[in-house]
């Protein structure tokens, strides 16, 4: 083949797409989970969400345990992890997180960071909160935040939220 005939017969694949930021708080907070969900998306950095707590809802839902989430709260802070994520990536996203269900909503905030405040998209449940999470799910959303380098204490909060065994936990 020649070198002509190959660039007329290749596809173009675009090398600098429009990225939006993404705020992850919970099982989404370890690179490497998320590299798996969205690899054409690198790490933006970190940052709070101020004027928000996270907290868990859901469990009418079906899952056998209520799935973390944030609710406003103006006396708390999550950390997040910040992800530069494509439009191909998002709709992955979108994928894993079942948005098309209707129990997800994606919204965009503030974040604060050392560089200022960007907004960025998370997803938050349209639930009911309460309820006691999977000790396994609090032990990813911990792992990940230790991974994305939260400060020490706000792990050990995560590692002392009440929880519960499931069966197959």
């Amino acid at each position: 083949m020649s070198l002509e005939s190959f660039f007329r017969t290749t596809p173009c694949i675009p090398t600098l797409v429009p990225v939006t930021l993404y705020a992850a708080y919970g099982s989404n907070l370890d690179p490497h989970r998320m590299a798996e969900k969205a690899p054409a998306s690198p790490v933006h950095g970190t940052g709070w969400l101020r004027g928000w707590r996270l907290t868990f809802a859901g469990e009418d839902l079906g899952w056998g345990a209520p799935m973390c989430t944030v609710v406003e709260d103006e006396r708390e802070s999550v950390f997040v992890m910040l992800y530069d994520v494509p439009p191909i990536d998002e709709q992955s996203l979108d994928v894993w997180e079942d948005l098309d269900l209707g129990f997800w909503r994606k919204i965009r905030v503030r974040v604060h960071t050392l560089d200022g405040e960007p907004l960025a998209w998370i997803y938050v449940l349209d639930a009911y909160e309460g309820g006691l999470p999977s000790s396994d799910h609090v032990h990813m959303i911990a792992d990940g935040a230790h991974k994305a380098g939260a400060p020490a204490d706000y792990v050990a909060w995560l590692l002392s939220l009440p929880c519960q065994e499931l069966p197959n936990d």
